[in-house]
């Protein structure tokens, strides 16, 4: 018992080698900026790619299962409604001036896995390469999507049944995103991540970090419906208030996305050398 604890606590604690001294709010904060920029695009490009496949009436009528579930508070239904009307009335031209904006997460994730990367610092056109590496998951947008949506009209009728059917409801909706998650997780850590760690670590710790990113967003829905008036920190103005409520989750949500990285890094090196891992390089000063 005595062995296992401590082994586990070394490991626990070597996981989060990687980023100690590296600052890791500073970086989950420049994703989020990147994030910030991308993530429309991103799902208007998804959703584009999956009205080509299932339709765009099909697409309308699976998305209005969550737009008439989630909470009004922050007029969630009223952003997600909008942004599915974008999505499958985008253009091919309209669809091409998008590539460019949501490609710019794959930017900010290279660049702070560059850092947690330490042997990769000095890694040129860092930029391009976390674009171009990130675009091919556009490929199995569809499918990605469309299993959420198909989930939807399961999961939205269990919620309003509310009780214990309800919670039915809601592990079957943490499911179905858990399921989503993990291959997007699983490229992203091996292919746009610049260390490349074994398929094993990458399928484990993807695949928890992808259980905490969908339990974390859940709990956003949670807060969303919470009667707060985020308005009241900025002299009233509720419109502020919830662009900076959801990009401080969203700065959370790169917060996990970095630590399981890390997680994978110091995982898959300790599967391929077992023992203590070295000290991390020293950093230069600077004058």
């Amino acid at each position: 018992m005595g062995d296992g604890w401590r082994r586990t606590k070394r490991i626990t604690s070597a996981a989060f080698r990687p980023v100690r001294g590296r600052d890791l709010s500073l970086h989950a904060a420049a994703i989020t900026f990147y994030g910030a920029i991308a993530v429309v695009p991103v799902a208007l490009l998804a959703i584009w790619l999956t009205s080509l496949v299932a339709g765009a009436d099909r697409v309308r009528r699976l998305t209005s299962y969550a737009v008439e579930t989630l909470p009004d508070a922050i007029g969630a239904p009223r952003a997600v409604a909008a942004l599915v009307e974008a999505g499958v009335g985008l253009t091919p031209l309209l669809a091409l001036a998008s590539l460019l904006p949501a490609s710019l997460y794959g930017e900010g994730l290279r660049r702070a896995f560059v850092s947690v990367a330490l042997s990769h610092t000095g890694e040129s056109f860092v930029g391009w390469r976390g674009r171009l590496l990130l675009l091919p998951l556009l490929a199995p947008a569809p499918a990605l999507l469309l299993s959420i949506l198909l989930a939807l009209p399961v999961t939205t009728r269990l919620v309003r049944q509310g009780g214990w059917v309800g919670a039915l409801g809601v592990v079957l909706s943490f499911l179905a995103v858990w399921l989503v998650l993990t291959p997007v997780l699983l490229w992203v850590f091996r292919v746009v991540g610049p260390a490349s760690p074994d398929w094993l670590s990458t399928l484990a710790v993807g695949s928890f970090t992808a259980a905490n990113l969908s339990g974390f967003l859940h709990g956003f829905v949670l807060f969303a419906s919470l009667p707060i008036d985020l308005g009241v920190p900025f002299g009233g103005f509720d419109a502020i208030g919830a662009g900076v409520a959801v990009l401080l989750w969203l700065y959370l949500f790169h917060v996990i996305v970095l630590a399981g990285y890390s997680a994978t890094l110091a995982l898959s090196r300790w599967r391929t050398h077992p023992g203590p891992a070295p000290p991390p390089p020293a950093r230069p000063c600077r004058s």
